[in-house]
């Protein structure tokens, strides 16, 4: 029986051990939180930081394989456990580009990837000279993550919104389309796509607010998309999953927004919708067995459930019934026992064949069920 490691215990890291019951391994996660949403569904849980040396190093070299559920991890580390032989997926050498958002873009543009125009900037007053660059997004280098880190700078009075630390100062395009496409690789360097998902991002939390998968796109912007994340995925040189974030503008041209290393918001939808989910993907690959089947088996829809404004306390799930008695909907909470405006509490997924049907559900549900206390 192989031993698996996960660095990281939130609900990326509860969703993939729900999918590591199905196959002979040993499950191992590494977190600082006892009571975080991983931690009662491993078969050992360590205590640590995941940023640290140390406790990424020990908790790994017993190990034959290990994950990552966020990229806020110690890849100093990783590479060591890489060289004595443990594997890691992503590899360490891709989580150091994409962790780092000027990495990350400097590494499109070196591939030749298309994505939108953008200036490093060092600090506000290299912000503050690139003025006439805006309107802009301004993402800062390290330690982004869900939202936050990123400011929208559409005139020169935003600019003291901006970071003063490394950051990328991106060209704000219009986007008529926002695709996620994730695909899956192997030790063997076979590649598996899931079909594209389209998203609708909550403008005001910059979080996912729900989506629709399989995303309807005509087939020339399809083949733009599949090759587009082909390149960034093979660029990286990595096994594993990977989630490809674009822009579709009305043009019809394709840019990479963001890259993802790991399971990914945006395939949640495939535990019920998809012949082989993203989770049960990922084993997979760590456990080198054939790629799974990414076809869908109906289309569905994902409402994100996030903490409600003004109540910040010990959480509690109204009109949790309602939903629950709904036809073809499957809600999934994290384990998170409080809740604060923003924080990500759940998901909810649906499945139709009527895509109408999606919508009109996804709409309901966003305004019957809320995480209050």
């Amino acid at each position: 029986m192989q031993k698996i490691g996960i660095l990281g215990g939130g609900q990326l890291g509860r969703m993939l051990l729900q999918a590591a019951a199905n196959y002979p391994v040993e499950t191992f996660i590494l977190e600082n939180d006892d009571q975080c949403p991983a931690a009662h569904l491993c078969h050992h849980f360590v205590k640590g930081d995941i940023r640290n040396f140390d406790d990424v190093y020990n908790f790994g070299k017993g190990l034959d394989a290990i994950t990552i559920e966020i990229e806020s991890v110690n890849e100093d580390a990783l590479e060591k456990l890489e060289q004595e032989g443990v594997r890691v997926y992503p590899r360490p050498a891709a989580l150091r580009t994409i962790k780092n958002k000027i990495l990350q873009k400097e590494f499109y543009k070196e591939k030749q990837i298309p994505t939108s125009p953008f200036i490093i900037t060092q600090n506000l007053a290299e912000l503050r000279a690139n003025a006439s660059f805006l309107p802009a997004v301004h993402k800062i280098g390290i330690g982004g993550y869900d939202g936050r880190g990123v400011q929208l700078l559409n005139a020169s009075d935003d600019l003291p919104k901006g970071f003063d630390a490394p950051a990328v100062l991106e060209k704000m395009v219009t986007i008529h389309r926002e695709i996620s496409l994730i695909i899956a690789v192997n030790d063997k360097n076979e590649i598996a796509f899931y079909p594209l998902v389209d998203m609708v991002v909550d403008q005001r939390l910059n979080l996912l607010d729900y989506q629709i998968s399989p995303a309807e796109v005509n087939e020339k912007t399809l083949w733009k998309i599949e090759a587009i994340a082909l390149a960034v995925v093979k660029g990286l040189k990595s096994a594993g999953i990977f989630a490809v974030e674009l822009f579709v503008d009305k043009q019809g041209d394709v840019f990479v927004n963001e890259t993802a290393p790991r399971v990914h918001n945006s395939g949640h939808h495939t535990i019920e919708a998809n012949y082989s989910s993203q989770f049960d993907m990922l084993w997979r690959v760590m456990l080198q067995y054939p790629l799974g089947n990414t076809d869908a088996i109906l289309p569905a829809a994902i409402v994100n459930l996030v903490g409600a404004e003004g109540f910040e306390g010990e959480a509690k799930y109204q009109g949790l019934e309602e939903i629950l008695a709904m036809d073809n909907v499957f809600v999934h909470l994290y384990g998170k026992k409080q809740t604060k405006p923003g924080r990500k509490m759940g998901h909810v997924t649906i499945v139709s064949k009527d895509k109408q049907d999606l919508t009109y559900k996804a709409n309901r549900i966003k305004n019957i069920l809320k995480v209050v206390c």
